[in-house]
């Protein structure tokens, strides 16, 4: 008996070597030692289209298989945008879930991933968010702008899929990913599955285009075997709040911190989390769920004709109008995709031509309900069921934690600035600032759940940073102070914080007051824009201390901003490429290159809303 080299995956002195090491063995050890040889042969083969190993009486030779080239995997490149964390956690999440299923997989935000690399990619999957009035968050601006621009590659080769998250009250929903999914298309790619945009309760449209996409990307056979997902752990010990499953938190403490004779009433909030194994770190929110107005309710199942105890389904729960109305549904955010279902029972013309006219719906659905809607544009051929199914789930609602773990331990403070405003008579509430303020005491409880931000973190230590938060805006600088003072960081801190008057809304002033006395508050400039004449502003006492931030941000300083979007962010956003311009004499052009480049060094980061 002897090896022979034909269709064999041992060269000509291995077959050699073999053959004398045979020469030695009894018959028993050759069968065995043949036996064991086909079987290294074929490891790594498809073994359905191998062939049979087999010793040959006739000629005592045995012919060892051809090895099967393994076929190559699929390699997924998974991008997301995202401003709070939602999509970032399910790229996350969805990244882990292809790794365990056999895929080489590659997740990473935007704005750390290498554009030259798209033209590698062969499957590419997109999770993005979409930031204020259609834009793309802050991680994800500059490959925006680089797959809008003039070196975009071709991308015949890439397969892709978006998954766009959004809230479908704002004018622009899900405008981010529905760009990506139409950009990618025109570079050449071509869809695995059709863009899914979803609202604010995202996880089973989300979960479905997972397995859409699970499904082409498992088509054929990868590493020569049908893809089989492993089964999930359950850890059935432990127990994870989330936004299906949030946990019931008693109020420890409730003050407002504005004094009297304030046009403002900010809430500070004090919740406990005992028992609960809630973790969060500084930059994280809280996510509240409130119940809608009564008297708000009331108004508006009288207003529809209904009766209060009517029994309908929601999401397959029977319960009451009235229960459903104020614990489970949106009745106060009038947005595009509910206002078009509206139409659909009524042929009022002044409604239908509201839907077609972007200037005039939305100015007509600023700041009212649907109470407004139901009154003013009856009637309508809805009964208790239909109604109910136009609405979208309440969905919960979201602050800045303005409290380090490190400093409170099993607790959660957040600071809630109440919302109230009027609008043709009538007074107009936040559905859950004024739900606390209102409602709520010490002993009670509330439904919340923490969403992570990613995006919005404490650097190193030693690292100094420079925070702008007027107003509530304040909220998660409180906690990156606590968060530092406990850990003995050494990197300085310089709090720029404004609101309308010192006496009044000067928020956590005695706070801030013992931080600078110790230290661990290196700089404090405050901005109170109704105690003088002439408005003054946080963004003009950065511009009054140019030179000094400018030096610190040169040195390594971190950036940090905080609150009204549309306002404040843009003013300090401006003033910062103007101080960067003067202070480092640089061009318009190079000064917004220079704040672009901290954004991807993670040294300018921003909560805005």
């Amino acid at each position: 008996m002897k090896l022979e080299v034909t269709n064999s995956p041992f060269n000509e002195q291995q077959v050699q070597q073999l053959n004398e090491i045979f020469a030695t063995l009894t018959q028993n050890q050759k069968i065995w030692l043949t036996g064991y040889l086909s079987a290294t042969a074929l490891v790594g083969t498809q073994a359905t289209n191998a062939p049979i190993v087999s010793e040959q009486p006739s000629s005592n030779v045995v012919v060892l298989p051809t090895p099967v080239e393994k076929a190559p995997s699929k390699h997924i490149t998974i991008l997301y945008a995202s401003q709070t964390g939602n999509a970032g956690g399910l790229a996350k999440k969805y990244g882990a879930q292809l790794e365990k299923a056999g895929f080489e997989v590659n997740v990473s935000s935007m704005s750390d991933f290498k554009t030259n690399a798209l033209k590698k990619l062969d499957h590419l999957l997109v999770i993005a968010s979409t930031h204020g009035e259609g834009e793309p968050p802050d991680n994800a601006i500059s490959f925006h702008s680089y797959l809008y621009g003039k070196r975009a590659p071709k991308l015949d080769h890439v397969k892709f899929a978006v998954l766009s998250l959004g809230d479908s009250s704002y004018e622009f929903f899900c405008k981010t990913g529905i760009d990506f999914d139409e950009q990618l298309e025109k570079l050449g790619a071509s869809r695995l599955v059709e863009r899914v945009d979803c609202d604010l309760d995202y996880d089973d449209p989300a979960a479905k285009w997972f397995d859409s996409v699970k499904v082409k990307l498992q088509e054929g056979e990868v590493s020569g075997q049908t893809i089989q997902e492993a089964a999930p752990t359950v850890l059935e010990s432990t127990v994870l709040y989330t936004r299906k499953n949030p946990f019931n938190a008693e109020i420890l403490e409730k003050i407002n911190l504005n004094g009297v004779g304030s046009n403002k009433e900010t809430i500070h909030l004090e919740l406990s989390l005992e028992n609960s194994g809630i973790t969060f770190e500084p930059g994280d929110s809280l996510a509240i769920y409130p119940t809608n107005n009564k008297g708000l309710v009331n108004s508006l199942i009288s207003a529809l004709g209904f009766k209060d105890e009517h029994l309908v389904s929601v999401e397959g729960e029977e319960v009451t109008l009235k229960y459903a109305l104020t614990n489970l549904l949106e009745i106060t955010v009038l947005s595009k995709p509910v206002m078009q279902k509206i139409g659909e029972f009524t042929l009022n013309e002044e409604f239908h031509a509201l839907l077609t006219d972007r200037e005039a719906f939305k100015s007509y659905t600023h700041g009212r309900d649907l109470v407004d809607v139901v009154e003013k544009f009856a009637p309508f051929s809805w009964n208790e069921q239909s109604f109910v199914d136009v609405l979208r789930k309440l969905p919960a609602r979201q602050y800045s934690i303005s409290s380090s773990l490190a400093a409170y331990p099993e607790e959660v403070h957040v600071t809630i600035g109440a919302v109230r405003y009027e609008v043709e008579g009538r007074e107009r509430l936040g559905v859950c600032s004024t739900h606390v303020a209102d409602n709520l005491e010490i002993g009670d409880s509330v439904r919340v759940y923490v969403q992570k931000n990613p995006n919005f973190k404490l650097p190193a230590d030693d690292t100094p940073i420079i925070m702008v938060g007027p107003g509530t805006g304040v909220a998660p600088f409180r906690s990156f102070i606590q968060e530092r003072e406990e850990r003995g960081a050494e990197g300085k801190n310089w709090l720029f914080f404004g609101d309308q008057h010192f006496v009044t809304d000067f928020l956590y002033q005695t706070e801030w007051q013992s931080w600078l006395k110790s230290g661990v508050l290196t700089k404090l400039d405050v901005a109170f824009s109704r105690d003088k004449e002439e408005k003054v502003y946080v963004q003009h006492k950065m511009q009054k201390h140019a030179a000094e931030l400018f030096e610190w941000v040169e040195k390594g300083a971190s950036l940090y901003v905080c609150g009204d979007k549309d306002h404040m962010a843009a003013d300090v956003h401006n003033t910062l490429l103007h101080i960067i311009a003067e202070q480092g004499n640089k061009t318009e052009e190079q000064a917004k290159e220079y704040l672009e480049e901290l954004r991807k060094q993670k040294r300018y980061q921003r909560d805005v809303y």
